[in-house]
């Protein structure tokens, strides 16, 4: 375990995280709770968002400090359009703020902004900010910052197979070509690794149509605390706790070595997870 300083925000918590070894490349996270937050305090919900963006900042400084290399925040789903036009509105105005006050922190800490899903549904103003943001900050190599904006995870695998289907009927391929690659590369996540560890606030526990297929095999951690409190303590809490875990991918913990032992029926190359 290490000790690392604490933020302005844990004026008083040693926050203690595994080794380098045991912590994930990759972690993505459901940002849920900013308008509970808010009503809780008799204040607009943008206020909670408002909020949540400041948690934002602290937490991809603080994945610059330890190491983590890829960060992918759930900002704004495909359904978020059906909110009140008021609090979309102010939710496009407040991305246009974090885009113009964040770019000295992305440039300093090494951090290269994306983004995943639709842009071409985003206010013209709010595109032109993303664009430029993420252009000047591609160079940047610390940390992989991806905001989904306009995103869910249903929408982007219908996009890669009506894809591929095109592909199919035209054919550039065939049928038999589709395999996981295939499906893998049509995503928006392209040659981005798939998360190791998936963090969702506020006590919900559900995915929510975010990464259905990229979180295959991710470890999922639940916490209670709204996204406008949640802390770097809150974050090396979901750490440790992915450090603990054995992760298998469809193995077992204590399967005997199989190796040149041949079983009716199984592939000794098989890597698919059978029945529990």
């Amino acid at each position: 375990m290490v000790t690392t300083p604490p933020s302005s925000n844990d004026k008083s918590v040693e926050l203690t995280i595994p080794e380098e070894s045991l912590r994930p490349a990759h972690v993505a996270v459901i940002m849920d709770g900013n308008g509970r937050w808010a009503t809780q305090r008799g204040l607009p919900r943008i206020e909670g968002h408002r909020r949540g963006a400041d948690v934002v900042r602290d937490i991809t400084t603080y994945c610059c400090e330890i190491g983590v290399r890829y960060l992918t925040l759930y900002s704004f789903s495909a359904q978020n359009w059906q909110r009140p036009d008021n609090e979309v509105s102010g939710l496009m105005a407040l991305l246009e703020e974090y885009c113009r006050d964040e770019r000295d922190t992305l440039m300093e800490n090494g951090v290269r902004l994306t983004t995943i899903g639709r842009r071409d549904r985003l206010p013209l103003s709010t595109l032109q900010a993303v664009e430029g943001l993420c252009e000047e900050t591609e160079q940047n190599t610390t940390l992989l910052l991806t905001l989904a904006l306009d995103y869910g995870g249903r929408e982007e695998l219908v996009s890669a197979v009506q894809t591929l289907a095109s592909e199919v009927e035209a054919g550039e391929r065939s049928a038999a070509s589709i395999d996981e690659g295939a499906i893998q590369r049509g995503l928006n996540t392209g040659s981005m690794p798939d998360p190791d560890l998936v963090i969702r606030t506020s006590g919900e526990l559900r995915i929510s149509n975010f990464l259905l297929w990229q979180i295959a095999y991710a470890e999922l951690f639940f916490s209670d605390v709204y996204w406008p409190d949640f802390s770097r303590a809150d974050f090396a809490t979901a750490l440790r706790e992915y450090a603990g875990r054995q992760r298998r991918y469809g193995g077992s913990a204590d399967a005997p070595d199989l190796d040149g032992i041949s079983l009716p029926g199984v592939s000794s190359e098989s890597d698919d997870e059978g029945s529990s």
